[in-house]
């Protein structure tokens, strides 16, 4: 783990650590979720800020995060709903940390994993750290088009990825300047930064079930469209410019 004796100075302004949290319709989850991330990151050198990004929620989402007081916490809300893409692409934008990490805001994430999680990406000399769920808490329709469409991203892109669904991550933030977003952006994140020149590492991470709420996903949009993405995934590989091109030591 992150020792909190490591000598990283905490600026307000510029956190260690930007958490972006997506969220539509979780009035349920929201609130809790918030305050886990919170606890489970209070000690963490450098400090950190948590950006819930509100994707135009019909419920009282976007009431829930207004009542979150913590001086850590900050708020992105969109004018209409645009997919969870696209609010994780919006909380990147708003993320000043030098790393930031994602995760889904049903509450199935463990934010527990995320000081282990940057641990292993400084250890290991990389980009970015993806999860992999041990013990998955879905059920067996979900658990097998994940499977399928996992199988066939790989084998279509030429990448290697254990599990392109799992949404707890971290990156360093200078690599995500250049990631396009476009619907399905956050199950690819991991071979965008690969064709971009990045390194990527994976490690197990804890899965738990949905307490609260309704998922957003089912067969439709989660198997045939993450299919059919996969051969626009392949032209951009093919076609992406280095995106780490720039000699930061020349400065």
């Amino acid at each position: 783990m992150i020792s909190p004796n490591l000598d990283i100075p905490e600026h307000p302004e510029r956190p260690y650590l930007s958490v972006v949290v997506p969220a539509y319709n979780e009035e349920e989850n929201v609130v809790p979720l918030a305050e886990e991330i919170i606890a489970a990151l209070t000690t963490l050198p450098g400090g950190f800020e948590l950006i819930l990004v509100d994707d135009a929620s019909t419920d009282a989402t976007a009431h829930r995060i207004k009542q979150l007081k913590h001086p850590r916490v900050r708020a992105v809300y969109h004018r209409i709903n645009c997919g969870q893409s696209a609010a994780v692409g919006s909380g990147f934008q708003a993320a000043r940390g030098e790393w930031v990490a994602t995760l889904d805001g049903d509450g199935q994430n463990d934010p527990a994993d995320l000081p282990a999680m940057l641990e292993k990406a400084a250890h290991d000399r990389v980009d970015c750290v993806t999860g992999v769920r041990r013990k998955r808490q879905d059920n067996f329709i979900r658990r097998f088009s994940s499977r399928v469409a996992n199988g066939f991203r790989n084998w279509i892109t030429g990448d290697q990825v254990s599990d392109s669904g799992c949404g707890i991550r971290v990156v360093r933030r200078t690599a995500l300047r250049e990631i396009p977003v476009f619907n399905g952006m956050h199950r690819f994140l991991p071979t965008l930064l690969r064709g971009q020149g990045y390194t990527v590492a994976e490690t197990t991470v804890n899965h738990r079930e949905r307490l609260r709420g309704t998922s957003k996903y089912g067969v439709h949009n989660r198997l045939w469209r993450g299919i059919r993405d996969c051969f626009g995934i392949r032209w951009y590989l093919k076609r992406a410019v280095r995106s780490d091109r720039l000699d930061e030591t020349r400065k």
